[in-house]
Order: C-alpha cells, then structure tokens, then sequence
C-alpha cells in the first residue's frame, strides 16, 4: 500500500482503472464533465498493475476499480462517488482538495 499511498498524495484526484471497465469510464466521465482532469492509473496497462489491484483489495477498494481518491484519501468506488455527487457533496470535496477551482 505504500506504492499506493504516494501514487495518490501526488495529485488531488487520482483514479484506479482498467481499460475495459464500463464502471470507470463512466465515472471517468463524470469528472471530466466537472472539468476536473483526474490523474487515471490504468491497471492493465501499468508496471506492477496486479500488485495495485492487490494493494487496493487489501485496503478494501472491492471491487479493485474504480478506486477514487480525493486529496489523498480513499474516497470509494462507484456507489460511494455516484453517493456523493448526487448528495451535492462531491464537487465541494473536489474544491477543496484543488482539482476544481470553480
């Protein structure tokens, strides 16, 4: 999880994905029509993919993907994200992590 820890304290808004996930590509799509430009770690197409996907299962993102981070602490897949948005409390966490200014 310490790959993990630095890959996501690096950026205010860091997505785990795969390729061929539906589920992320939509949550993808969300953020980017917020605007935000989220920094997306495609598993299947990363060194050491599997052994983040373990990382994140052990830290409890199941399934692995889409694994969400704000401001460098886990935030949840897609129900949790999908949660928040449509409780209006998703792009203020955005704000203030800076990956959204506006």
């Amino acid at each position: 999880m310490e790959m993990v820890s630095k890959m996501v304290s690096e950026k205010p808004l860091v997505i785990f994905s795969e390729t061929s996930c539906c589920i992320s590509h939509t949550i993808k799509a969300l953020f980017n029509d917020f605007g935000v430009n989220p920094t997306v770690y495609e598993l299947d197409e990363i060194p050491r993919g599997r052994d983040i996907e373990q990382a994140l299962l052990r830290h409890g993102c199941n399934p692995s993907v889409p694994a969400v981070f704000i401001g460098g602490e886990f935030v949840g897949g897609a129900n949790e994200i999908m949660s928040l948005h449509l409780k209006s409390y998703l792009k203020p966490m955005l704000k203030k992590a800076g990956a959204m200014w506006v």
